[in-house]
């Protein structure tokens, strides 16, 4: 013996490293399309959720104009009701 390690390495080491980086490398493969496709899951989720959030902020948005616009209505009437009592108006239930 020389000494030196791996200098003596045969057709079937030879095989039996190739059939080991194989299956490294389809390990790593199928390990990667994995976390793909749960990034794609999570990027479907979080698309949905921003559209109900739009949803909502455009409901919640008019919800609000229409109220500001009865609030306007409510007080204009009210300042109309006001004047009126004070050039003498009566009003009757």
């Amino acid at each position: 013996m020389s000494g030196k390690r791996g200098t003596n390495l045969t057709e079937e080491k030879m095989r039996k490293i190739a059939a080991g980086g194989t299956a490294a490398g389809v390990l790593l493969v199928l390990f990667l399309v994995v976390i793909l496709i749960v990034q794609f899951v999570q990027i479907g989720i979080a698309n949905r959720r921003n559209r109900e959030y739009s949803e909502a902020i455009a409901q919640y948005t008019q919800m609000l104009e229409a109220g500001a616009n009865q609030q306007e209505l409510l007080q204009m009437e009210e300042t109309l009701r006001r004047l009126a009592l004070e050039r003498g108006w009566e009003f009757s239930k």
